[in-house]
């Protein structure tokens, strides 16, 4: 096996230090918001973003004038992306039914599926504002019929964005916060005086807003961590240079950390990938964040065989895995590790990102070993419940339990079988004895 880096990003222990950093500013941030509430989240948002109303919840009015701004034209691409996104949740959750079933003569099992009651949709804003990120939550938390969707984002530019504000009111928020980062996440999970804690909290951001839900889970459910973009493109040479190295460093663009990574089995490929990356550089706009990241956080990883880049793919479970080669559908079956999978040169994962219809927010970080994006049933809990209709089902049960409990010592447990067994199961059980 030959598995070479023809280019590597930063070591694991220097990505480890700057996560420790962001682990004891965001523990600090989120005990100052327990302990002061709005006035914390005031100041935070004062020093962070410069942005402090005299009420961070928006007013219908104050929406309306923000959506008033958009164009005819984003509007009606806002809409469409939306229609997109819901779509594809409402056969999601077609496919979740709730289920009843008699597994024996007088004993009816079954679940059903009940939307989360409250919860927090953050949708990031401060660098660019993502628009697509409104539609990803608070319309998919809308399709799931959630009964309080809150909706925060940063303001942009000394304001609420007003396209992502649009997207927001379209997709069914019903509060809605001119809020970022940690005092966003903190205000919507813990509570203040002025805003009502949450259930849950889902949705994208930057390593701030990803470490924050990290540290809340428990107190709240999350969606996933879904912390800074990472981007692989799987790749041979039936594409060029110039379709690998613009998909790289279109997600690259994100922030200075954006993880951006080739698998290939071809050197001139990979070659070739370097070389298109530093042309596209020279005339990117946002080439400052992008060459960042390609710097410090971009790898060129060249293998032999399909096999071996599989295995490499499947270890480093990215986000976003673009694949184009002579086997995509080789790699659909057999890839298990990742966020969602973008099959052929054909599409992209801006197509994900904004307009196709999947879910854009995605495991990070190796999370993809353990969990898939956000969807239509992450605004879902599965509760079971059971019913015993017979007093012959009542009593044969019992005595399984009975026997059961008392192999584990819990008599107290037992005799709650026993009592039923006595009950409904005739005069033959001895009684306040575990059943023999």
């Amino acid at each position: 096996m030959a598995i070479t880096h023809l280019k590597r990003s930063k070591p694991e222990a220097e990505k480890a230090t700057e996560d420790a950093k962001v682990r004891g500013t965001v523990e600090a941030a989120l005990a100052d918001i327990e302990a002061r509430g709005d006035t914390a989240v005031r100041e935070m948002s004062q020093k962070f973003d410069g942005y402090a109303p005299e009420s961070f919840r928006l007013s219908q009015s104050e929406i309306e004038g923000l959506m008033s701004k958009v164009s005819a034209r984003d509007m009606e691409d806002i809409k469409f992306a939306q229609e997109q996104v819901m779509n594809f949740a409402r056969a999601q959750r077609a496919s979740m039914t709730d289920i009843e079933v008699e597994t024996l003569p007088g004993v009816i099992l079954g679940h059903k599926n009940i939307p989360v009651q409250s919860v927090g949709c953050y949708v990031p804003a401060g660098k660019f504002p993502m628009v697509a990120s409104a539609h990803m939550s608070v319309a998919t938390a809308t399709v799931a019929e959630v009964p309080r969707i809150v909706a925060a984002t940063a303001p942009f530019k000394g304001e609420p964005n007003p396209a992502v504000i649009a997207a927001m009111h379209l997709g069914g928020a019903h509060e809605i916060y001119a809020l970022g980062g940690i005092q966003a996440i903190g205000a919507m999970a813990i509570g203040t005086e002025t805003i009502d804690p949450v259930h849950m909290l889902v949705g994208p951001g930057n390593a701030f807003v990803a470490e924050s839900k990290r540290q809340l889970y428990g107190r709240v459910g999350i969606d996933l961590f879904a912390g800074p973009t990472e981007t692989m493109v799987i790749a041979d040479d039936t594409v060029d240079a110039e379709l690998c190295a613009t998909d790289l460093l279109g997600q690259a663009e994100h922030g200075y950390n954006s993880p951006a990574c080739l698998i290939t089995n071809s050197k001139k490929l990979a070659e070739d990938t370097l070389t298109e990356c530093e042309r596209i550089l020279g005339i990117l706009p946002t080439a400052e964040t992008a060459r960042a990241s390609w710097e410090d956080y971009g790898d060129v990883i060249l293998c032999d065989t399909h096999e071996e880049m599989l295995q490499v793919a499947n270890d480093m479970a990215y986000e976003h895995v673009q694949i184009m080669t002579d086997r995509d559908d080789w790699y659909l079956e057999n890839m298990h590790s990742y966020g969602a999978l973008f099959l052929g040169p054909r599409t992209n994962v801006a197509n994900g990102d904004k307009v196709i219809g999947t879910n854009h927010t995605l495991p990070t970080k190796k999370a993809g070993r353990y969990t898939g994006g956000l969807w239509v049933g992450k605004f879902l809990k599965t509760h079971s419940y059971q019913r015993v209709t017979t007093d012959e089902a009542a009593a044969m049960i019992g005595e399984y339990g009975s026997r059961l409990c008392m192999l584990e010592g819990f008599v107290g447990h037992a005799e709650q079988c026993n009592i039923r067994v006595r009950r409904y199961g005739g005069k033959n059980i001895a009684y306040g004895t575990a059943a023999e």
